[in-house]
């Protein structure tokens, strides 16, 4: 009798041990409390709708707040790799956090999704992928559109931070191209509550329009700041403020302004032959559904696509290792660059070894704000 309880407590914990063996860890950082919140927070609540099986595997999602903070966010990928033992990371919604998260993984041979367009130096991301578009392709689709309404002169006020740098350092060469140039640039902190002397001098510099660069509600903050002021041209904003909080803090102030975006903001205005139009729509359909008509945004979207993403890259990387070993980090990564073009929410995502960005130059969609709404151009 003995001996048949000691076999069947050992069978017990095989099959517990071939379980949790099996299970497919995902450490997920985001941005829920801070100035960043607005662009975690849907993420998160898109995470919450994700699937608990994967090609026949126990999924698990580990979601830590990195308080929009670059150091909490390297702490968390840190735990993810040494702690949890995750075979994917997730995060963060924030340029600045994702970047600090970024050696953690390589050195982790662990793989990461990025839920925003962090840059990082040339060979850096070879553990990397991004879920947003390149800012050089939203930067794109604003400077064409600039340049159909005549733009010649901009001023840019954007954060003092990586997103900031970066959109600077990308769309200077595009307007240079169009023949539009930057008379003025204004930096400001994400956590400042007022650009006023920032907008004084942008305003008394008199361009055609305004470039804003900033996520969220704090989108609103600053494009306030330059209606205040008298400014009276166009404003343009970048996918980061993609999101209702924009209308809801900006009010009138944010009338009329030009959102460069991925397709999943307003779907409905696509036309049928838009190759994301259909996929865009169930993203659409299922947020709204559990959050409310109106609710879903840019960054809700980045987190449905990480679903489609590993729901075609892990069958992949199953045929070649078990999860929670060395071999199937390596074999998911390597699924991601093979897995082909996929459908993704945001438009037709193609990494492979040599671009782990992925979308085209025609994949952002320019919106305008028309009675608090965003409508495509």
């Amino acid at each position: 009798m003995k001996l048949k309880n000691t076999l069947l407590a050992l069978a017990i914990t095989a099959v517990s041990s071939t379980t949790a063996f099996a299970e497919i860890k995902i450490g997920v950082s985001l941005a829920l409390t801070g100035p960043g919140s607005g662009l975690g927070i849907p993420m998160q609540n898109q995470f919450k709708l994700f699937p608990q099986t994967i090609a026949g595997e126990k999924v698990s999602l580990i979601v830590l707040d990195d308080a929009t903070d670059p150091g909490k966010g390297a702490a968390n990928a840190r735990r993810f790799v040494t702690e949890d033992k995750v075979d994917l990371i997730i995060g963060s919604c924030i340029t600045a956090v994702a970047a600090a998260m970024t050696d953690i993984a390589a050195e982790a041979s662990t793989a990461q999704l990025a839920g925003s367009p962090v840059g990082v130096p040339a060979g850096k991301d070879k553990w990397m992928f991004r879920l947003p578009q390149s800012n050089t392709v939203i930067g794109y689709a604003m400077v064409e559109h600039m340049k159909k309404q005549g733009v010649k002169t901009v001023g840019f006020l954007g954060y003092t931070d990586a997103y900031g740098e970066q959109w600077l350092k990308e769309v200077t060469p595009l307007m240079d191209k169009a023949g539009i140039k930057i008379i003025a640039t204004e930096r400001f902190a994400r956590t400042d509550t007022s650009v006023t002397p920032q907008a004084l001098k942008l305003v008394s510099a008199n361009p055609d329009a305004m470039l804003v660069v900033a996520s969220g509600s704090g989108a609103a903050m600053p494009q306030l700041g330059l209606v205040e002021r008298g400014f009276k041209g166009k404003i343009y904003q970048t996918h980061a403020a993609a999101t209702m909080d924009l209308m809801r803090v900006g009010g009138k102030a944010v009338e009329g302004t030009f959102v460069s975006a991925g397709p999943v903001i307003a779907p409905d205005q696509l036309p049928d032959s838009h190759p994301s139009k259909k996929i865009a729509q169930d993203f659409v359909a299922k947020y709204d559904k559990v959050y409310g008509v109106g609710s879903h945004n840019q960054f809700a979207g980045h987190a449905y696509d990480a679903q489609v993403a590993l729901e075609k890259a892990i069958p992949l990387a199953l045929k070649k290792a078990k999860p929670g070993t060395p071999e199937f980090r390596t074999a998911l990564r390597d699924a991601f660059e093979t897995m082909g073009t996929t459908q993704f929410a945001h438009g037709i995502m193609n990494w492979t070894k040599d671009d782990h960005w992925g979308f085209t130059m025609e994949t952002a969609v320019m919106l305008k704000v028309v009675d608090g709404k965003f409508k495509v151009e």
